[in-house]
């Protein structure tokens, strides 16, 4: 009860719906790297090799390497060491395959009339805190985000899609970025050293007359992109709405929070009795910030009609995990 405890006292924080195009900034260098071709070139200048480290944010060492087996060439010398980092990147991570990942973080990202979970996994919480593992999961999201915008739906009513690890893994980095996301993934364990996993990844669009509440606990703020929201736990509620009234997004930022503290498994009817804290059917729960009515009570005279949600606790297990578990 620690969370609903928590999330009954402490201040609400949600992501905005406006987009910025912000990009991720240049990551810093890896450690080791796996010996690179022979060349006969002498070293680059001076010149060339802090111009070299300031585009690509990687090591002196590894920088003047570069460009002494590229003859000088500034593009072939970034490209090789793209290149170097992602085969470091892809050794490490087989070497760290199948150590548990129960940590991470969950990021929240809205655009337009599309929102965005997806859940980036690692062994610990100290990594979960390090920018380049935000800088991951901002990544995962803004390639989901371009996924769902590519699919170009008509929409009549709203719909919802998931992605499992594979699935994710495979979808392109996002806008202005190379390779996939399981590439990405690589070089984040080249570089912090630990176990990672995209764990999975959900969507929903809506059309007018419907809206989505979202709400994010354990709030960690984007490094780039102020519309993405990192934390432990997540949640979108679609609703359906006849007016635009000017509480809608309270609302929608209330129903999020319940929707993380009281966990429901189903949405439920207005016509339901009401239940206890361990109803798991949404409408018949009790309100969170106020237990004396139920939730039902509380959207009802609001003007909207709780239609779908979707919850991710980080490093939560699903069914099927249960069952191999045991």
């Amino acid at each position: 009860m620690s969370l609903l405890r928590s999330l009954r006292f402490l201040p609400v924080v949600c992501t905005g719906r406006s987009a910025r195009s912000a990009l991720l900034q240049p990551t810093q260098p890896w450690h080791t790297f796996h010996a690179g071709p022979s060349s006969s070139s002498s070293a680059s200048s001076k010149e060339l090799l802090m111009k070299l480290r300031r585009k690509t944010g990687y090591s002196f060492v590894n920088c003047k390497k570069a460009l002494e087996t590229c003859g000088g060439d500034l593009r072939q010398a970034e490209a090789w060491l793209h290149k170097q980092a992602q085969k470091e990147g892809w050794s490490k991570a087989a070497k760290l395959h199948g150590r548990k990942t129960k940590e991470g973080l969950i990021g929240l990202l809205q655009e337009g009339n599309t929102s965005v979970l997806v859940e980036v996994n690692c062994e610990t919480d100290f990594v979960s805190r390090n920018l380049k593992f935000q800088q991951l999961v901002q990544q995962v999201a803004l390639g989901t985000m371009s996924h769902c915008q590519s699919l170009k739906d008509q929409l009549s009513t709203y719909t919802k899609g998931f992605l499992n690890s594979s699935e994710l893994s495979e979808l392109a980095a996002g806008p202005n970025r190379e390779g996939s996301l399981k590439d990405h993934l690589a070089l984040a364990i080249g570089k912090l050293g630990e176990n990672m996993i995209l764990r999975r990844a959900a969507w929903v669009t809506v059309p007018a007359g419907f809206y989505v509440g979202s709400y994010v606990h354990g709030v960690t703020q984007s490094p780039s992109l102020q519309n993405l929201v990192l934390g432990k736990y997540g949640a979108l509620v679609v609703c359906q709405s006849c007016e635009q009234s000017a509480n809608l997004q309270d609302v929608g930022r209330r129903l999020g929070q319940h929707v993380v503290g009281m966990a429901p498994l189903s949405v439920g009817s207005l016509d339901d009795e009401p239940g206890g804290d361990a109803d798991t059917r949404m409408l018949s729960q009790p309100y969170l910030l106020d237990p004396s009515i139920t939730l039902g009570q509380y959207v009802q005279p609001q003007g909207v009609s709780v239609v779908d949600f979707v919850r991710f606790e980080c490093g939560e297990m699903e069914e099927e995990e249960v069952a191999e578990a045991k």
